[in-house]
């Protein structure tokens, strides 16, 4: 998908490191964009910042950890100046366990690093936004933040968390021209997928039969929606969480 309004902007993804944000990050980056990478993993980032030079560039941090992600933030400021896009992608699973079968440790894990990190991120990136009375925010949510089953107790809370801070901060900042809206992905294959495709993979095939679509899907058509999502072609979207799950929900 090619859009090119998105030259000269500047989008900040977090998880851009693998999977679904660093497909976001690759596609900014075909459309003429800059993109500044937060995320753990070094390597992922490292990629980016050789195949794009000058375009992308990064800083190593978690986001739940709020000196990270201040860091960050001044990084971006002072390389590229504005931040036009905030992608919050970063998150982690929870082996599907129930509550029973989550501890304090498992719950806090999940919540810091799903909820307590967009929080962060948000929060941080949304002064500089509301200043400019312009900017475009698009959370990760996931078919886990709209029905049971896609995930275990702490993962889903979380994902059904960030649908509500999705919506209501859409409705305190949009007359401050601010667009908040989510995307709730269901089967992607991604490196935090992996665990289903191992061994004979029969969780994988499970997962593609229980699939209307029959499939999968890859990160780039996670991507491919992000760039509509955040696009002047969106202008009228506000607060919506946009499922992209091969019908899952439909079921």
């Amino acid at each position: 998908m090619k859009f090119e309004e998105y030259q000269g902007k500047t989008v900040f993804i977090t998880g851009a490191a693998s999977g679904i944000g660093q497909a976001q990050a690759i596609a900014f980056l075909e459309n003429g964009a800059n993109v500044f990478g937060f995320d753990l993993d070094e390597a992922g980032l490292i990629y980016l910042q050789q195949q794009f030079p000058g375009q992308f560039s990064y800083c190593l941090g978690s986001v739940s950890n709020k000196k990270d992600v201040e860091q960050s933030f001044f990084n971006v400021i002072s390389l590229f100046k504005q931040i036009d896009i905030l992608c919050n992608t970063a998150g982690i699973l929870d082996g599907f366990a129930k509550t029973l079968g989550t501890d304090e440790a498992l719950w806090d894990a999940v919540m810091d690093t799903n909820l307590k990190g967009t929080y962060f991120v948000t929060n941080t990136i949304l002064p500089h936004m509301v200043e400019r009375k312009s900017g475009v925010i698009i959370n990760m949510a996931s078919i886990a933040g709209l029905v049971a089953g896609g995930g275990g107790a702490a993962y889903t809370a979380s994902k059904h968390a960030i649908v509500g801070y999705t919506k209501q901060l859409d409705l305190d900042y949009c007359r401050e021209g601010i667009r908040a809206n989510a995307i709730a992905p269901g089967a992607i294959q991604t490196p935090m997928t992996k665990a289903d495709f191992e061994g004979d993979g029969e969780m994988a095939k499970w997962v593609a039969d229980e699939t209307p679509a029959g499939r999968w899907a890859q990160p780039y058509e996670v991507a491919n929606l992000t760039l509509f999502l955040a696009s002047s072609a969106a202008d009228y979207i506000h607060g919506t969480i946009m499922p992209i799950d091969g019908g899952w929900l439909t079921k």
